[in-house]
């Protein structure tokens, strides 16, 4: 059975995995990223594939970034977290390992994963949204991952929600992802807890006591206890998800929207008020299909899993 490699490239770690052709991985390994330089991070990356090849024979290896990837698939173009900037990283690393690699954008790949293995599987025409600390995304239409005409496409995160609202580290003022993700999550419950401190208290004992206090894993921790600022929380930002998901409808009708991330481990505490939102601004609600909003079934690997698929594809 045909094996590959799958990177996923990350600002703090960098992991791979040998995944065979059901998409199952057989080897991985991972180690930190390093800060200082481009020739670092190609180093990094290429010790790790060939600590895998050692063990396993390998036909092709393709690399899932967190940037803009030239319609190639070989240059990054630019990554906000790592010092690399229109780096020929495919040719490099090809020439390094000695054999064929890919780049790919990171949300690209782990979408690509879900649709070939995972939650959206078996699925033509798919969105798959990652809301973590931004809000990535990767469209499948017709089976195909669609990449525009300069490797571009898909960055769903940065489409416009709001006119002239919050500033976003692209920029630009109102983008989805201001609204919509775990840094989202995070800054609107501390601003319901300074505002509501009798409601947060469940919220509040799980830190220092200080709206500032307040992490991540706190309010989905205090939603599953009831505490209705930390719901109160989820449901604003399902609610702009939902409001954003419509408007993607309205121009690509897909099937099923796949929401993975790590704000998704809350489960229905987000996809419940994602799908209610939804349905109240999906155009013509009454005359047509719904979609199914379901959660991401790959996790942390779905970046590994795809990239070695897309590898495997050339």
């Amino acid at each position: 059975m045909a094996l590959a490699i799958g990177v996923d490239l990350g600002g703090t770690k960098i992991a791979a995995g040998v995944v065979d052709e059901n998409g199952t991985i057989v080897a991985a390994n991972r180690r930190p990223t390093p800060s200082l330089s481009s020739e670092a991070v190609i180093d990094a990356i290429a010790e790790l594939v060939l600590e895998l090849r050692e063990q396993h024979t390998v036909e092709a290896v393709c690399v899932a970034a967190p940037g803009f990837v030239d319609a190639a698939r070989s240059t990054l173009m630019f990554t906000p977290n790592l010092p690399m900037r229109n780096e020929a990283l495919g040719a490099r690393l090809t020439s390094s390992i000695g054999l064929p690699v890919l780049i790919e954008n990171d949300a690209n790949a782990a979408a690509w994963g879900e649709a070939r293995f995972g939650a959206a599987r078996g699925r033509a025409n798919a969105v798959i949204l990652t809301v973590g600390t931004g809000l990535g995304g990767g469209v499948i239409v017709d089976d195909r991952l669609v990449r525009g005409a300069f490797g571009f496409a898909a960055e769903v995160g940065h489409m416009t929600l709001i006119p002239d609202g919050l500033e976003c580290g692209c920029g630009q003022r109102g983008c989805w992802e201001q609204y919509t993700s775990g840094n989202a999550l995070l800054r609107t419950a501390r601003h319901l807890a300074a505002q509501q401190r009798t409601d947060a208290q469940r919220l509040l004992s799980l830190g220092d006591g200080t709206p500032e206090g307040i992490q991540g894993q706190h309010i989905t921790l205090a939603a599953q206890q009831g505490c209705p600022v930390a719901i109160a929380s989820f449901n604003q930002i399902g609610e702009q998800l939902g409001r954003g998901m419509a408007t993607v409808s309205a121009l690509l009708d897909p099937e099923v929207f796949v929401i993975g991330g790590g704000v998704c481990e809350a489960g229905d505490l987000l996809l419940a008020p994602i799908r209610a939102e939804y349905e109240v601004r999906l155009t013509a609600r009454s005359h047509r299909p719904l979609p199914t909003i379901v959660a991401a079934t790959l996790g942390n690997d779905a970046g590994i899993v795809g990239a070695a698929d897309l590898a495997r594809q050339g």
